[in-house]
């Protein structure tokens, strides 16, 4: 008879378990090569050490004080204001590039051989957003290198009940809502690639439902022993 009640009361929390199971819903969002194919490995126009949008740059031109300056912003198009040169394409660019352009532009219409060095001052504050089934769900600083498990490591990684086949990233891009899931299994064995994430990136990771059922049994399971002694005394 015992053993009957604490049997039964097992498979109760069992069924609960499975019916739990059951009710997953996938996300229709690009899986495998077709979510590579939305949120790249490596982001277009985005490496490492590359002007963004919003940096703060210092261009000398040597012998020319009023075209140099420590206060050339790049705005939010990845452009930048140059008297005499006028409007140029700055952001994803690097130093190198775009001082090859600038003295391009000045060498043909106003300066012989002009000399010209670019440094950045000051990065641009971008941020990227994780919520969900992590640590410490929040926004955190997007560095030009930053990739989703790198991301997911400044949220203090993933808990024990996420769902870690189906991480989701949005993205904006081209006036354009893009999504894709990642499998973060995959990436950590490296049997996938490790995605690039830029700044605005929004990572969701969502909830297992097999996994939460199997914390809330284990949570219960202390409870069997529990009836089990109440058997033992009204029996």
């Amino acid at each position: 008879m015992k053993r009957r009640i604490a049997v039964g009361i097992a498979a109760m929390l069992g069924l609960g378990v499975a019916g739990c199971v059951g009710k997953g819903v996938g996300s229709p969002a690009p899986r495998g090569a077709a979510a590579y194919a939305v949120i790249p490995e490596k982001a277009d126009g985005i490496q490492e050490g590359a002007i963004q949008p919003g940096d703060r740059l210092a261009i000398r031109v040597m012998g020319e004080v009023d075209l140099s300056s420590e206060n050339y912003w790049v705005d939010g198009n990845g452009l930048v204001q140059m008297p005499l040169v006028g409007e140029l394409k700055a952001g994803g660019q690097s130093t190198s590039e775009l001082r090859r352009d600038i003295a391009s532009q000045l060498g043909q219409h106003y300066l012989r051989d002009p000399q010209v060095s670019i440094s950045i001052i000051e990065h641009a504050k971008q941020s990227v957003t994780v919520e969900g089934e992590v640590q410490a769900a929040g926004r955190f600083e997007a560095s030009p290198n930053l990739t989703l498990l790198g991301a997911l490591a400044l949220a203090h990684s993933t808990t024990r009940v996420a769902k870690l086949g189906d991480i989701m990233v949005f993205r904006q891009l081209n006036g354009q809502n893009l999504m894709a899931r990642f499998n973060l299994m995959d990436i950590r064995a490296g049997r996938a690639a490790d995605p690039q994430i830029v700044a605005g990136d929004r990572i969701v990771v969502s909830r297992s439902t097999g996994r939460s059922a199997w914390q809330d049994f284990l949570q219960a399971a202390p409870m069997l022993n529990v009836f089990y002694l109440l058997s033992l005394r009204i029996n």
